[in-house]
């Protein structure tokens, strides 16, 4: 097989046509919590009840929850008092990005070194989207920011994950090089993020921003597909994320427009960004 995007398109996509298997693994316990939280009666007893079911994972909340990621929060020793402490809604936040952060890792060299910039990419993204949404006066978005940031890109990941069991089975006669994997993912990320989710059963809102945010036709009324849209193009100006482009300007894009986010807001944006990216998780 030659470096041809094309031709390994075509492998890919042979290879989800003919799996018997589903279309991904899902992130379980989180999809359990998100269900949950559906319901107006839920109680705090029955997600942490859920989380407590695994213990590696409620032990990895609680470093999640203490962390400087999730800061200006008091120490807490308990999934009960972190999910007082933070609300249910941000507990679901730290199981995504426990449960997310353990598929992002491969044995091939150069699909490891995609996934781990697709990651800071993702959180980026979520705390991006999560401080513009409470910053602009739309604080009532800002959890469903923060987990929308983190699977707007679900496709890459998937891709990826796709790549590497291509590459684990010898089925890749090809080098995986950085440009190729680009352009596979590029083509290819926003359709299988919405089918993921989709399978998921994730509410609309989540499956609307894996398949419109790159796309050209701008919906102005939608706040939180706008806001994370603001937050990925920061990332791609401060060269957080696969798909860099460090010459944008940011006040003059649509979205900005549409939201009437200004400017000092926007160089704060980029400053909570590329806190998060270094943080550690």
């Amino acid at each position: 097989m030659s470096d041809d995007p094309r031709s390994l398109i075509d492998l890919i996509k042979e290879h989800l046509a003919t799996t018997k298997t589903q279309l991904w693994v899902n992130p379980g316990i989180a999809l359990e919590i998100q269900q949950l939280l559906q319901n107006p009666g839920f109680s705090i007893e029955q997600v942490a009840g859920l989380i407590l079911r695994d213990q590696t994972l409620s032990g990895q909340i609680l470093r999640v929850a203490n962390s400087t990621f999730f800061s200006g929060l008091k120490k807490v020793g308990t999934i009960r008092d972190a999910i007082v402490r933070m609300g249910a809604r941000q507990i679901l936040n730290c199981v995504m990005v426990v449960t997310q952060k353990n598929l992002y890792q491969s044995s091939n060299d150069e699909i490891s070194r995609q996934l781990a910039v697709l990651w800071q990419h993702a959180l980026g993204c979520a705390v991006g989207t999560r401080w513009l949404t409470e910053r602009i006066g739309y604080r009532e978005l800002s959890q469903e920011g923060f987990l929308a940031g983190l699977l707007h890109d679900i496709g890459k990941l998937f891709l990826l994950n796709v790549l590497d069991h291509l590459h684990r089975e010898g089925k890749l006669h090809t080098d995986l090089s950085g440009a190729l994997i680009r352009e596979i993912l590029a083509s290819l990320h926003a359709e299988y993020g919405s089918r993921l989710l989709t399978q998921w059963n994730l509410p609309e809102t989540y499956i609307q921003v894996a398949r419109d945010h790159h796309s050209e036709t701008l919906d102005s009324a939608n706040t939180l597909l706008l806001a994370l849209r603001i937050a990925n193009q920061t990332c791609r100006k401060i060269g957080l994320g696969i798909d860099q482009d460090p010459s944008l300007v940011l006040a003059v894009t649509p979205e900005v427009h549409a939201l009437g986010v200004k400017e000092i807001t926007l160089a704060e944006l980029e400053i909570v960004i590329e806190d998060a990216a270094v943080a550690a998780v």
